[in-house]
């Protein structure tokens, strides 16, 4: 069976090396891929978002299943395009694809069916978001419509840094067009949660938890990153939480989906904040989450092609979904400076994996036979063993004997949630 999966960070990574478990995979071809993923798959520099350059690429290779992970392609709907030409995909049409796409319709869709969220308003011109931020309560959060590479929610303390705000999404336009249009919600507070769940629009199967460490530097200081490591499960994520999530949240979200006339198959992504009043959705992602999936992945034991294939066929079972009972830390190494200005084009040493060992490459290049860096998040050192506290001193092991110059990462990954398990 050959395989085409779209994207070229280090969650294709992450998913192309989990597929080349099932014996049946023969190629993998990868849209763009990257220097490291191209030790896994055979990549062709056709971009995420070049629709018709991809199905150029699937009329021509006939791939037997295709997988799209980024948000972009599957908002763009790929999906469509590749299944009218006869290749089954991973990955939710572009009609359900707007449940990220446009977090107007998302609130929306939650206020519609009740199902539990922050409060928000929609403005659709710089004057009346500024006349109503000038009364209401702070802090406060600032979502732009559509798409903005995870960058698209701000929390604002005063007025001034809303103004700002404001200006910059719907004047400047910093994020296009997905700031034409602006959501005023309240602020969340409690511990996050990251939850992926398989879906096939029926049933819905929830993957081990995740935490996200977003901020560039440590104790949660900095700026806002895509992502600096991630650890699973998420110690705040309980089972008698996980139970109130799937009455109230999980398949309340999929009914909607289907009364609206837009069934979701799929991977849906649910960002949760477990406040005082119980679980609430701060976001809906349509896809794997990058780096939960670092995470989340390697202690899957089912086979991933099969699972992803029920999604397609509307045949997913709860027990067709084993995970581990271990735990697993992903240390992204980065540029320093990033997300911020950084410099690549440096050499990465990378050193032999052992058993529960992972190196997801993220942002790289082949040049002459030798792998570059070539973006500000360049890989993750991923390890998994059967404690928490393991799995991270496992992860920072791996990290130690990764090298290139200009590295930087963060050095308490996991910390909180080791804190949460030793109360």
């Amino acid at each position: 069976m050959n395989i085409l999966v779209i994207g070229g960070g280090g969650r294709e990574h992450a998913v192309i090396k989990s597929l080349k478990k099932n014996s049946t995979v023969g190629k993998i071809w990868c849209l763009p891929g990257n220097g490291g993923i191209a030790r896994d798959a055979e990549c062709f520099p056709v971009k995420a978002t070049d629709v018709e350059g991809i199905v150029s690429f699937a009329a021509e290779k006939r791939p037997d299943f295709a997988v799209v992970t980024p948000d972009d392609p599957l908002c763009l709907g790929l999906v469509d395009r590749l299944e009218a030409l006869g290749i089954p995909c991973f990955g939710p049409r572009k009609n359900a694809a707007i449940i990220e796409g446009s977090k107007v319709f998302s609130k929306q869709l939650m206020q519609k069916y009740h199902i539990p969220t922050a409060a928000a308003h929609t403005f659709t011109d710089p004057a009346s978001a500024l006349a109503y931020l000038k009364t209401c309560g702070y802090p406060a959060v600032v979502k732009a419509d559509g798409l903005a590479l995870g960058k698209g929610a701000v929390i604002v303390n005063d007025f001034a840094e809303a103004e700002k705000t404001v200006e910059d999404m719907m004047v400047t336009k910093i994020f296009g067009e997905s700031g034409s249009r602006v959501l005023v919600e309240e602020y969340l507070s409690g511990p996050e949660v990251s939850v992926l769940t398989f879906t096939d629009g029926k049933t819905v199967v929830p993957m081990v938890s995740s935490m996200d460490h977003k901020r560039a530097l440590d104790g949660d200081e900095g700026l806002n990153t895509g992502g600096m490591g991630t650890v699973a499960p998420n110690p705040y994520y309980t089972p008698e939480i996980a139970d109130v999530c799937m009455k109230t949240i999980f398949l309340p979200t999929i009914e909607a989906m289907n009364r609206e006339g837009r069934t979701f198959q799929g991977c849906l992504y649910f960002g949760l904040m477990l406040t005082k009043d119980g679980p609430k959705v701060i976001e809906y992602n349509c896809r794997f989450g990058d780096p939960e999936t670092q995470v989340v992945l390697p202690l899957l034991e089912s086979d991933l092609l099969t699972v992803m294939q029920a999604c397609r066929a509307g045949t997913l079972t709860a027990d067709m979904v084993r995970f581990s009972q271990g735990s697993a830390c992903c240390v992204v190494l980065a540029s320093e400076g990033y997300p911020k200005k950084y410099q690549t084009g440096y050499e990465i040493t990378l050193p032999e994996t052992g058993e529960g060992e992972e190196i997801y490459v993220a942002g790289a290049k082949l040049d002459g036979g030798r792998l570059l860096t070539a973006g500000g998040r360049v890989l993750g050192a991923v390890a998994t063993a059967p404690t928490l506290e393991k799995a991270v001193k496992r992860a920072y092991a791996l990290a130690g004997r990764i090298h290139f110059e200009n590295a930087y990462k963060r050095s308490d990954i996991g910390k909180r949630a080791l804190d949460a398990l030793n109360g």
